[in-house]
């Protein structure tokens, strides 16, 4: 015999009782934690996204001489192109009504070059690419901070050139997350937990060697770092050389290197003095995996870089966590100049100020650091162009209102400056913005993260973009006076 069903009214006063309630109101909580990406870090069921927006700014670094022991494994698989325009923002507005400078692609500004050719030795060989040259890679380094750290900005623009110049291989990557917001487009990497890492935002290295990105591990026996090519997408599925970056020393262990788990080459970095070292080990054109395994004492690593015979263009990405661009000049000098040589870069970008605008350093300091970190980097690859992208406006809760930092338009207008005075083109992202006031806007539109710093990954696309659509304009004209040029001398 079935109970009778309880009266309406019954069962409304049960569904509005406290207890009920109350666990409607956590399930709906629980269910915004598993939904909204910036609440990631709080969520109560399931995992954490392997990678999702850059980390918020690190605190300044501590001023200590050692490592710092990467106990977790490193997990970074590939994901396909376009995935990163689904990151949204945690508070985006459901109807964009409010429209903002620029296109979702079509840059607002124009690269600033007062001279007309600061660009010119870097689109001189992106011609040669264009052309079908065989062989011929054109290759970008890419400064700057926890943007860079997770690709932001620097995979947009990297998948940009890639599909207009070609595919020349993924680039350098670190042997491990350094940081837990390290994350790579268009790559497979994993590494065990164990290694030990020193880095320019610290811990430090007493003897100034952090390889090109700015992390030196030391690696015990049988610790194990793993990258290959990515298993999906049309970009990143191809390699014909790999390059392991390390140190050789009096300490120096041994490392074994397979390919697809075979076994290739057996690596000793011991020596009689500390140096960089750079082994190459060349594949068939195609979908490789490499795995390097610690077999004895303790290996001094910096990172892999992955590589193809162009035509084609390819971009290393080198973020730091906290990262100032002073930060560069923490580098032995003779040291981060064989590591620039190494790469042999046409383009070298720099993209930083975030971090300095919680510092706010003067800015007669700040010009002076600026000003030589630029200075030598072109001592070492003076063949070079080189590009420094403003930074982004920064907002700050002041009272029941946001507003935008002022110092921010101070720090952009002497970037600038340093850009100009050191022979660079300077791309102004805070005007872009849309200036003073542009950061609250871009977080209401899902373009800004809460913290009220960095971009959603749908920002960090449109900022990539619009990076990638000046410098194309500024390569049109540099391509239409060579082709003046030319016809004019053949008459």
């Amino acid at each position: 015999m079935t109970a009778p069903e309880p009266p309406p009214s019954r069962v409304r006063d049960v569904l509005v009782s406290r207890p009920v309630v109350a666990v409607a109101t956590l399930c709906v909580l629980a269910l915004a934690l598993e939904l909204v990406p910036g609440l990631a870090r709080l969520r109560l069921f399931g995992s954490r996204p392997a990678h999702s927006s850059p980390a918020t700014l690190a605190p300044l670094p501590s001023a200590s001489v050692g490592s710092a022991l990467l106990a977790g494994e490193t997990q970074n698989v590939g994901a396909p192109e376009g995935a990163s325009r689904h990151a949204h923002g945690p508070i985006a507005a459901a109807v964009e009504a409010e429209e903002l400078p620029g296109g979702k692609d079509a840059p607002p500004l124009p690269i600033v070059d007062p001279s007309g050719h600061a660009l010119d030795a870097f689109f001189a060989t992106l011609s040669r690419a264009d052309d079908k040259e065989p062989g011929r890679v054109v290759r970008i380094a890419h400064f700057g901070d926890s943007l860079i750290v997770s690709d932001y900005v620097s995979g947009t623009l990297r998948r940009a050139l890639q599909r207009r110049f070609g595919d020349a291989g993924h680039g350098f990557v670190l042997v491990a997350n350094a940081w837990p917001a390290y994350f790579h487009w268009d790559v497979e990497r994993y590494a065990t937990g164990g290694f030990r890492m020193s880095g320019l935002a610290g811990p430090y290295a007493e003897d100034g060697f952090y390889g090109l990105g700015g992390v030196t591990f030391q690696a015990p026996v049988n610790v194990l770092a793993r990258v290959g090519t990515a298993k999906s997408g049309t970009l990143g599925r191809a390699v014909s050389r790999f390059i392991v970056a390390y140190a050789e020393g009096p300490a120096g262990g041994r490392f074994q290197l397979r390919v697809d788990g075979v076994d290739r080459d057996a690596v000793d970095t011991h020596g009689a003095a500390l140096r960089s070292r750079f082994h190459e080990l060349k594949v068939a054109d195609g979908p490789h995996e490499l795995e390097l395994q610690t077999v004895a004492g303790e290996s001094r690593l910096f990172g892999i870089v992955l590589e193809r015979d162009g035509p084609g263009v390819v971009l290393d990405a080198l973020g730091v966590q906290g990262g100032r661009i002073r930060f560069l000049d923490k580098q032995d000098d003779a040291h981060f100049a064989e590591q620039l040589r190494f790469r042999r870069h046409d383009l070298v970008v720099y993209e930083f100020g975030a971090n300095e605008s919680g510092d706010a350093p003067s800015m007669a300091d700040f010009h002076a650091t600026m000003q030589a970190v630029l200075a030598q980097t072109k001592r070492a690859l003076p063949e070079s162009s080189c590009l420094v992208i403003g930074a982004m406006d920064r907002a700050t809760k002041r009272d029941d209102e946001i507003v935008s930092m002022r110092y921010i338009a101070t720090l952009v207008e002497e970037q600038r400056s340093v850009a100009l005075e050191m022979g660079c083109a300077f791309y102004d992202t805070y005007r872009a913005m849309g200036g003073q006031g542009s950061m609250p806007r871009w977080v209401k539109r899902g373009l800004g993260q809460a913290d009220l710093t960095h971009p959603t990954g749908v920002g960090a696309d449109r900022l990539g973009n619009w990076i990638y659509g000046a410098l194309l304009a500024r390569y049109g004209e540099y391509r239409a006076r060579a082709t003046a040029h030319t016809t004019g001398a053949s008459k």
